[in-house]
């Protein structure tokens, strides 16, 4: 048996995804080089490692076996390769980093800093959703995820090293925008953008408005943060986000942060790795650097309250709408609903009075 270890790294990409496209985009192949380390893997071990249903592939029971293995095999090289690294201290090596998409606001500021202290050092960064961040852990891909909550179901070591507040955002002419101490109910006539099932952010939403006994009408579902914005923008609806990705909005007085009680919603940052994962000596100081001083160089940044007071004296004074001021006047977002007769054929509204 002749197993090499381009092929255990070519199975288990496709063990993680499940897909031969996704596999070679990640250890950057194409997709016939990637089929051919698998073919040859299943040659020399004798079995089928994968099997196809339709349009989808599966794992066979020998290839879940492997799997495991692979796996270890796979870190005991890495470990091997941290501890070399390790004698070379801390003049060059490479950081491999995944963040959740929202992180990338401020990621980028850290890894500036980092990267100007230790000059020798290559940085790969991944932004992403949490279910890669979650996969990307799970599967020991990466040195370190930074996201907003701890998966239940990876055991993980991690730190928070900053708060993330969750803040509610509006188009800048919406009425909340001039109003103080706003009572949270009112929120039960608004529809809110959502983020996909399984995002960080949607769960702190639905559970802040339970918690709160509050009905959250959801209108559509959006994939990135910078869709949501856009969208509020454009008066579709209202949202909930991290302060720390709308700061350059509020500043341009393109946004709204309104002063709804019991908001901000407090949630935090985190970093984590696997636990038990043996990490680098770079791997280890950009950790030991976030946990000690990422929250002190991002909190010189102007903050959301700042970004509200540069706003409030630009705010135009209250007037009696023209008639074409009218036409434009804001108008909340609702849900539509037709109502139809016998005939299938929609019924025409009541006359006026």
């Amino acid at each position: 048996m002749h197993v090499t270890l381009r092929q255990l790294e070519a199975f288990t990409a496709v063990a993680n995804h499940l897909s031969f496209t996704r596999a070679a985009e990640q250890l950057n192949l194409s997709q016939p080089a990637v089929s051919m380390q698998i073919k040859q893997l299943e040659s020399q071990l004798g079995q089928a490692l994968f099997e196809q249903m339709g349009k989808k592939i599966h794992l066979t029971e020998s290839g879940h076996e492997v799997r495991k293995f692979a796996r270890s095999i796979l870190q005991q090289v890495d470990d091997m390769e941290t501890a070399l690294t390790s004698l070379s201290g801390l003049e060059r090596g490479t950081l491999s980093i995944s963040v959740a998409t929202t992180a990338h606001y401020f990621a980028p500021k850290l890894l500036k800093i980092f990267c100007e202290r230790y000059p020798g050092v290559n940085v790969k960064l991944d932004v992403t959703n949490r279910e890669q961040l979650v996969s990307q852990l799970e599967n020991n891909i990466v040195d370190m995820v930074i996201m907003g909550r701890p998966p239940e179901n990876v055991d993980v070591e991690s730190g928070a090293f900053m708060e993330n507040p969750l803040v509610l955002i509006a188009p800048a002419d919406h009425p909340f925008t001039r109003e103080k101490s706003i009572q949270l109910k009112r929120l039960a006539n608004e529809v809110f953008l959502v983020r996909e099932v399984g995002s960080g952010t949607r769960k702190a939403m639905e559970l802040f408005f339970t918690q709160h006994n509050i009905p959250m009408i959801m209108g559509m579902e959006v994939s990135s943060d910078e869709a949501i914005k856009r969208s509020v923008q454009a008066g579709l609806g209202l949202g909930i986000m991290s302060r720390d990705a709308i700061q350059n909005e509020l500043q341009l007085n393109l946004l709204s942060a309104p002063d709804v009680l019991h908001f901000p919603i407090m949630r935090h940052w985190y970093v984590m790795h696997r636990k038990g994962k043996r990490l680098s000596p770079i791997a280890q100081a950009f950790k030991d650097f976030l946990l000690q001083e990422a929250a002190g160089i991002l909190n010189k940044e102007p903050t959301l309250r700042d970004a509200a007071q540069l706003q409030t004296p630009q705010m135009p004074p209250l007037k009696a709408p023209t008639p074409s001021a009218a036409n434009n006047k804001y108008a909340p977002a609702r849900p539509k609903y037709v109502l139809t007769g016998p005939d299938g054929k929609p019924i025409p509204p009541a006359p006026r009075k």
